[in-house]
């Protein structure tokens, strides 16, 4: 499964989250280190969500508009 990750720049480092995984974070130094953190969260999280019995919601389509 791929989920849409959002990765946003702040004045300390980098954060991330999924959208289609509510509360599934992540914060690192750089957009690197960040990209692998919520991997490994992505992972932890869908891992708790199976233990727990709960539905594993399907990624959301992704589409970006040009302006």
């Amino acid at each position: 499964m791929e989920y849409p990750v959002m990765i946003e720049k702040s004045s300390t480092g980098y954060g991330a989250y999924v959208p289609d995984l509510p509360g599934c974070v992540a914060v690192g130094e750089t957009e690197a280190e960040v990209t692998r953190l919520i991997k490994e969260a992505i992972e932890f999280h869908l891992e708790g969500m199976r233990k727990d019995g709960e539905p594993i919601p399907n990624p959301s389509k992704v589409t970006l508009i040009a302006v």
